[in-house]
């Protein structure tokens, strides 16, 4: 872990590592809403998911500038990243690509994170550079795990919460396998015309991860359902959610924005063809921004 860089609005207050630009805490009138990790169940807290999100079947696929060699999640969260811009408020980190970085993804690229706390919520926006001169494929997601109970919440148990959406609607989440691979031909509904799921610890290890796919106005809600206390998302330009903790006991749960997901069994292993994957051409760029409000 490097020197933390910390930002506060008055009322809520983050800190970002350089180490992978990953979020390391988001308080809300002292009290920690943000897993802090821990070596029994994950060490990580919200690492930045970039070029892919989830895994590539057998970490590999092929693109038209050649073979791409990913493990779980990327490149982003392995390497530091520059602070380019700093503030009270708002951060901002680069990451670009180097000769390290081009041979397992080989492309050229510039990522820069943001992070910006304003009126009780924190923003995280990916900017996205084709600094290259073929186009640049790739897809991108966050990762931030939040505490289970969340401060305000203390005496409440993992089952005491729920997923709460905008509004009523159908689930249906794809079946995935030990290797993290997707397959969107079987198909299982967690609910119908309801606006919630109730955690679970069972039903997360049963299905590895959920796997929301277009939740309806992109908004999510963790919600302590005796203190009221909790977390809200708002994820618009994110095609799925993921949620997932790491067992049977740990006192955290992920909800995580992505563009894209882990490689399903009906596509093929062209890098190109992945599911949510986003082209730019040399010299555009793209953003994509989703927020937390404790309360």
């Amino acid at each position: 872990m490097g020197k933390l860089v910390s930002i506060s609005d008055g009322t809520v207050s983050a800190a970002v590592d350089p180490m992978g630009a990953q979020l390391m805490s988001l308080s809300l009138g002292g009290g920690e809403y943000l897993w802090q990790g821990d070596e029994r169940w994950w060490s990580r807290r919200a690492p930045v998911l970039f070029p892919i999100v989830g895994c590539l079947r057998n970490d590999h696929a092929q693109s038209a500038q050649g073979e791409v060699s990913l493990k779980r999640h990327g490149i982003a969260r392995l390497y530091e990243h520059r602070v380019v811009e700093q503030g009270p408020a708002r951060v901002t980190f680069e990451l670009c690509s180097t000769d390290e970085t081009r041979a397992a993804y080989p492309f050229d690229f510039r990522l820069n994170m943001s992070y910006e706390v304003a009126d009780g919520r924190l923003t995280q926006t990916y900017a996205v550079t084709n600094t290259g001169n073929v186009p640049l494929p790739f897809t991108l997601g966050g990762h931030p795990a939040f505490n289970v109970p969340v401060p305000g919440g203390e005496g409440e148990g993992f089952s005491d919460y729920e997923l709460v959406f905008p509004e009523p609607w159908t689930a249906d989440v794809p079946t995935i396998d030990e290797a993290g691979l997707h397959d969107f031909s079987r198909m299982h509904r967690l609910f119908e015309g309801s606006d919630r799921l109730p955690l679970s610890h069972e039903l997360i290890d049963r299905l590895l991860t959920v796997v929301f796919v277009d939740v309806p106005g992109r908004s999510v809600k963790l919600l302590g359902t005796k203190s009221g206390h909790g977390v809200e998302l708002d994820f618009e330009g994110f095609g799925y959610l993921g949620v997932w903790t790491a067992s049977a006991d740990a006192p955290f749960v992920a909800i995580e924005p992505w563009v894209g997901c882990a490689t399903a069994y009906d596509e093929s292993d062209v890098f190109e063809e992945k599911r949510g994957t986003i082209t730019l051409e040399p010299g555009e760029r793209c953003e994509r921004s989703f927020s937390m409000r404790p309360f």
